[in-house]
C-alpha cells in the first residue's frame, strides 16, 4: 500500500465535513498527530470530540387534533352567552325559646289581641321553641352596564301562613314543618338620572327598614309600622359632601280586592352624613349608619261592597297616615369603634284606614250584623272586600276607615370597651279613636316595653335576652274570673334566642 502525504490526510479529514465539525462552544482538539513510522501504513487522523451538556429548557410542541375521519360531519361553532351575576348569599340560623304569661301569641307578638283575664288562654302561660326564624336570601349583581346598575334580592324564612295555630294543628306540624315564604323578591335599577325598584321590598311608607328598632322580639312589634308589600318604586338621591336627600315615589298593592286603585305613597328622607351612629336593626343586622329623618305620607281609596247580603253597589271611601321617623346618634361612633356609642330611633305615625301597614293590628274591630234579618234568612252575612281593621260599616251603613296613632322610640347602647355586648330598651304607644264603635273585642289603647341584652360571642355566634310588657285597654269591661271587671289585658314575656350569621 503506497503511503499518502500528511497533506492527503489533512484533506480527507476535511473533506468529512460536518460530521467531525467541532461544536462554536468547545475547546480545540489536540495538536495534529504524527505521521506514521515509514514502515507502516499511514492511519487516518484521530479527531477527538469533547461533549459539554448544558441545561435547557424543554418546549413542547402543540399537540395536533387526530385526524378526523373522511366521513365526519362539519362541527358547528355555538357561542355560549354567560351571566357575570355576582351573588352573595346571606342570612341566619335561629332557635328562640319563648315563655309567655298567656296563651295565643306565637313566635310574633305583632299586634294582635291579648287574652283577657278571666278566660282559659288569659289565666295559662305557654312556653315555644322554634326555629321558624331563621333566613336566607340572595343578593344578585351585575356590571354596570350603559350607566345603568342592576341589583336583585330574593330573601326567604319559615314564619308563613299555617293553616291554624295550636292546639288544633299539632305542634310538630306547627314548628317542625314551618312554611317556607319569600320576604323580599325585587330588583332595583339605578341610573344617574333615576333609581326603579320593582317587586316586594320594604314599604316607603315609614321609610322602614332604615328607622327599625334593635329586640330580641320578630319585628314589627306591637304597635310598631312595619311592612313589605309588592310596588313600584321611582326615587332620586341628590349628595353633597355633608347631607343626601331621597326622594321617593311608589304605586303599591291596594288594601281592596279587585282594586282598581293602587295605594300612592311619597317619601323624603335627609341624611347626614358625617354624623354616624352605630346599631342594630332588628336582632341581626348591626350597621354604622348615618343620622337620618324621613316623613312619608300614604293615599289609599277603599271601594267596599255595600252593607248588604248581596251588594250591587260600591262605598268609596278615602285612608290616609303620615309618618316621621328619625335615627339619631347621641354618642356617635365610628367604623374603628363602636364602643360607649348610643343610638336613637324613633317614629310618629297619624292615620285612618292603614291598620295593614302593621302586622296583626285590627284593634280587634269587627263588621256589625246585617240590618232586616227575615224569616227566610234571620242571619244574613255580608262578604266584606276590604281586609278587617281597615274600614268598617256602621250599624246605619255608613263606612269608617278606622283611625289610628302610633308614637315608639328606642335607645341602643353598646358597652365599654369593645361594644361586643350593648343593651337596648323600646317603648310603642299605639291607640284609635274610633274603634270602640266597633264590636264587643274591640280594644283603643296598648303600651308596650321590652328590654334587651345582646352579646357576640363571635363574629358569627350572637346571643340575646329579654323582657316584655306588653298591656292593652279594651272597649267594655269584662268579667276577671275572681268577681270583678277589667278592662286590660296584659302579657309578660320572657325569652331568650341565639343567632350564627353569614
Amino acid at each position: 500500500m503506497s503511503k499518502r502525504p500528511l497533506f492527503i490526510s489533512s484533506l480527507l479529514a476535511l473533506a468529512a465535513g460536518p460530521a467531525f465539525a467541532q461544536p462554536a462552544d468547545q475547546q480545540p482538539p489536540p495538536a495534529d498527530p504524527q505521521p506514521a513510522p515509514a514502515d507502516q501504513p499511514a492511519q487516518p487522523p484521530v479527531v477527538q470530540t469533547t461533549t459539554t451538556t448544558t441545561q435547557t429548557t424543554a418546549i413542547t410542541p402543540p399537540v395536533e387534533p387526530p385526524a378526523k375521519p373522511a366521513d365526519a360531519k362539519p362541527e358547528t361553532t355555538t357561542t355560549v352567552v354567560k351571566g357575570k351575576t355576582e351573588v352573595q348569599f346571606y342570612g341566619f340560623v335561629q332557635l328562640y325559646e319563648l315563655y309567655d304569661s298567656t296563651q295565643g301569641f306565637n313566635e310574633q307578638m305583632q299586634s294582635g289581641a291579648i287574652a283577657r283575664p278571666g278566660t282559659y288562654a288569659g289565666n295559662h302561660g305557654q312556653w315555644q321553641t322554634s326555629a321558624r326564624h331563621s333566613r336566607l336570601g340572595l343578593k344578585l349583581s351585575q356590571p354596570v352596564t350603559n350607566s345603568i346598575k342592576a341589583t336583585g334580592q330574593l330573601e326567604m324564612d319559615f314564619l308563613g301562613n299555617q293553616p291554624s295555630n295550636p292546639p288544633t294543628t299539632s305542634e310538630s306540624a306547627f314548628y317542625q314543618n314551618g312554611t317556607f315564604r319569600f320576604r323580599h323578591a325585587n330588583v332595583k335599577l339605578e341610573t344617574p338620572y333615576l333609581d326603579v325598584l320593582a317587586g316586594q321590598s320594604w314599604t316607603l311608607f315609614g321609610w322602614s327598614s332604615y328607622f327599625h328598632p334593635n329586640s330580641v322580639e320578630i319585628q314589627g312589634l306591637p304597635g310598631q309600622a312595619y311592612k313589605r308589600t309588592a310596588q313600584l318604586r321611582i326615587g332620586k338621591t341628590i349628595k353633597t359632601e355633608d347631607i343626601a336627600l331621597e326622594l321617593a315615589l311608589s304605586a303599591q298593592r291596594p288594601p281592596d280586592r279587585a282594586s282598581a286603585t293602587p295605594d300612592g305613597v311619597v317619601g323624603a328622607k335627609l341624611t347626614f352624613n358625617k354624623l354616624k351612629g352605630w346599631r342594630t336593626r332588628g336582632a341581626n343586622d348591626s350597621v354604622l349608619d348615618t343620622a337620618g329623618i324621613g316623613v312619608s305620607g300614604i293615599g289609599r281609596k277603599f271601594s267596599a261592597n255595600e252593607f248588604a247580603a248581596t251588594s250591587t253597589k260600591q262605598i268609596v271611601r278615602y285612608g290616609y297616615g303620615v309618618s316621621v321617623d328619625a335615627l339619631i346618634p347621641v354618642i356617635p361612633a365610628t367604623k374603628e369603634s363602636h364602643a360607649n356609642a348610643l343610638t336613637l330611633t324613633g317614629s310618629f305615625v297619624q292615620g285612618a284606614g292603614i291598620a295593614d301597614q302593621y302586622d296583626g293590628l285590627n284593634f280587634g274591630v269587627a263588621q256589625p250584623a246585617l240590618p232586616n234579618p227575615t224569616m227566610a234568612n234571620p242571619a244574613p252575612a255580608y262578604t266584606a272586600n276590604i281586609d278587617n281593621g281597615l274600614a268598617l260599616f256602621a250599624a246605619d251603613g255608613t263606612l269608617h276607615p278606622i283611625q289610628l296613632q302610633t308614637y315608639m322610640a328606642g335607645l341602643q347602647y353598646y358597652i365599654p370597651p369593645a361594644g361586643h355586648a350593648w343593651l337596648a330598651a323600646n317603648y310603642v304607644h299605639a291607640s284609635s279613636d274610633n274603634a270602640a264603635l266597633f264590636g264587643a273585642k274591640a280594644w283603643t289603647s296598648s303600651d308596650y316595653f321590652d328590654l334587651n341584652l345582646f352579646a357576640d360571642l363571635t363574629p358569627a355566634v350572637r346571643v340575646g335576652l329579654a323582657f316584655s310588657y306588653n298591656t292593652q285597654t279594651f272597649a267594655q269591661p269584662a268579667a276577671d274570673g275572681n268577681g270583678g271587671m277589667k278592662t286590660d289585658a296584659t302579657n309578660y314575656r320572657g325569652a331568650g334566642t341565639i343567632l350564627y350569621l353569614f
